[in-house]
């Protein structure tokens, strides 16, 4: 067994189970866009889907605690395959392994359709077609750390856990994770499969979610939520931007499994064909990552920079479904231009004319540099509503893997990096170059705007020339500009109504008696809306009382 050459990467830390003060999964999933996906959506619930949980155990061998009990969850029997050193098993009880309770509440926010206590609603993708849990270190020992990994044949793998290899301090521990990293993005790239992993509760995230091919997902409760019960970025090893992305709940187990939820409903959603064609790049890794970062809902304070695409805490945002999803149905765009120039030299936005009409969607699509030149494909959109005083809310994510590299003696060495991609954002009416996303040492590049004023726009994705991993690079990526939402007034029966769009996702009426001199806004009833027509529409009681409302974007 390769086991014996990597010992320290076999002792895993699994998150403890909190049952304290447990927030309500119906708030959540509104924060989360799953209601909106409901109401919004039909038959996505993972439907064909194969999934795979891998857990951590703190018992000693033969009592390895981590399966799930398919009626505690409320799953069907017949879905499960517990593997582990003991064996493979497809029933319950069997000798293979014994009952976890962190595997249970794991599995509620996955894909049970039994609640966890204290919360309102389950799952997210509730009909997947199988689900392989299994010891963790089993799954690292015998599917990862092989020389050509081997496949359990499941498209998206949950791991609510972190190596305590990773901690950091030392240099062991950094070249341990990036061993890890290596490993765990050779067994992604390799088959196409969609690594989902928890950051870990304090201190700098660690494996198997700093790797490069993995979704890192961090948990939020709440506005004051930095580091103590998420661990906050960047990796120990290079500064990258880990977590990608957060999800509500007081511990990242639970924040991971409501990713990978998502990206199993996205993913039916593709392979039957909401997205157009071909299902199979709108089913990629990368596209579905794309997806899930570019949908996400920036907190109050989220920040980035050029050379630091997501925030330190929260990664592109909280998850959101729904809004995903709508990219996801905005279908494939391809790029009209594409262009070289020398390495290292301007490239200025394009003079075609080719415009793309989607103003939300995506592109897989391949970019190809040279030892002499760098290589851009342009994307461009006129954005425009018909309306001169719109500005729009604008995020492109540009996802591309750090490929499969076969390792040899001496071993794990050398450890092989990322071809350099970035995201420019220009105008085409005066050459001004209005965002970018540059890291030479993250494979996401993430652009958002706020305020961006009509207008015709080169979105670029460019590839270094020169000395790279590969000449040509696949990658996926998402876009979306979107108006900014504004408030309708209207009248239905004896009701008042007030309504906003329900793309993008996100943003709540809030009410107040007076706007002067120190209003208090409420969120009271705020759920209590309906969607006709790609619209939130909210009732109010008609009454004589003054009321003003606004359309805010919560710090969750």
């Amino acid at each position: 067994m390769l086991f014996q050459k990597f010992p320290a990467a076999i002792l895993l830390f699994g998150a403890a189970l909190c049952l304290l003060n447990p927030a309500l999964r119906g708030q959540d999933d509104f924060k989360t866009g799953v209601t909106a996906f409901r109401i919004g959506t039909t038959n996505l619930y993972g439907t064909g889907i194969r999934v795979a949980q891998a857990e951590a155990t703190n018992n000693p061998p033969p009592l390895e605690s981590y399966e799930v009990n398919p009626a505690n969850v409320g799953s069907p029997a017949g879905i499960f395959t517990y593997i582990s050193t003991y064996g493979t098993s497809s029933t319950y009880p069997n000798t293979v392994g014994t009952n976890s309770d962190h595997a249970e509440w794991v599995a509620k926010f996955f894909y049970g359709t039994v609640s966890p206590p204290g919360q309102t609603s389950a799952g997210i993708a509730t009909n997947i077609a199988h689900v392989d849990v299994l010891d963790a270190n089993y799954f690292f020992n015998n599917f990862v750390d092989q020389y050509t990994p081997q496949s359990l044949g499941d498209a998206i793998i949950n791991q609510s856990y972190k190596y305590s290899a990773t901690l950091p301090g030392n240099q062991t521990s950094i070249t341990n994770q990036q061993l890890l990293d290596t490993l765990f993005d050779n067994y992604g790239a390799y088959f196409n499969v969609l690594l989902v992993g928890a950051v870990g509760k304090t201190g700098h995230p660690g494996a198997p979610g700093t790797g490069y091919n993995c979704i890192s997902v961090g948990a939020y409760n709440g506005p004051d939520n930095v580091g103590g019960d998420s661990a906050t970025g960047p990796t120990v090893d290079n500064s990258r931007c880990k977590p990608d992305i957060v999800a509500p709940d007081q511990n990242t187990s639970f924040a991971v499994p409501q990713v990978a939820g998502s990206a199993a409903v996205l993913l039916q959603a593709a392979e039957r064909g909401d997205g157009g064609t071909p299902t199979n790049s709108a089913a990629d890794m990368r596209t579905l990552k794309a997806l899930l970062l570019n949908g996400a809902v920036k907190q109050t304070d989220w920040t980035n920079g050029p050379s630091t695409p997501l925030d330190a805490r929260f990664g592109a945002g909280m998850l959101n479904l729904y809004n995903s999803y709508r990219q996801l149905a905005g279908g494939r765009q391809t790029n009209f231009v594409s262009t070289t120039v020398t390495v290292n030299a301007a490239h200025p936005p394009t003079t075609a004319t080719n415009t793309i009409a989607a103003l939300s969607g995506w592109s897989f699509a391949t970019n190809t540099s040279s030892a002499t030149s760098d290589a851009i494909n342009h994307y461009c959109f006129n954005v425009t509503n018909g309306s001169a005083k719109t500005v729009f809310l604008t995020a492109a994510t540009l996802v591309w893997n750090r490929q499969y590299y076969p390792y040899f003696t001496p071993y794990y060495s050398p450890i092989k990096g990322i071809n350099n991609l970035r995201l420019y954002l220009y105008n085409t009416a005066n050459s001004n170059l209005v965002a970018c996303s540059t890291s030479t040492v993250d494979n996401v590049q993430h652009i958002w705007l706020t305020s961006l004023v009509p207008g015709r726009y080169d979105l670029q994705v460019w590839k270094a020339g020169g000395s790279t991993v590969s000449t040509a690079e696949p990658y996926a990526l998402a876009f979306a500009f979107m108006p900014t939402p504004t408030l309708v007034m209207g009248k239905s029966g004896t009701n008042v109504t007030v309504s906003w769009p329900a793309y993008p996702c996100g943003y709540l009426a809030e009410s107040a008696t007076n706007v002067a001199p120190a209003p208090v806004w409420s969120t009271n009833n705020l759920l209590n809306f309906s969607v006709t027509n790609q619209m939130n529409v909210l009732p109010l009681a008609a009454t004589n009382k003054t009321q003003f409302f606004r359309l805010v974007c919560p710090n969750f």
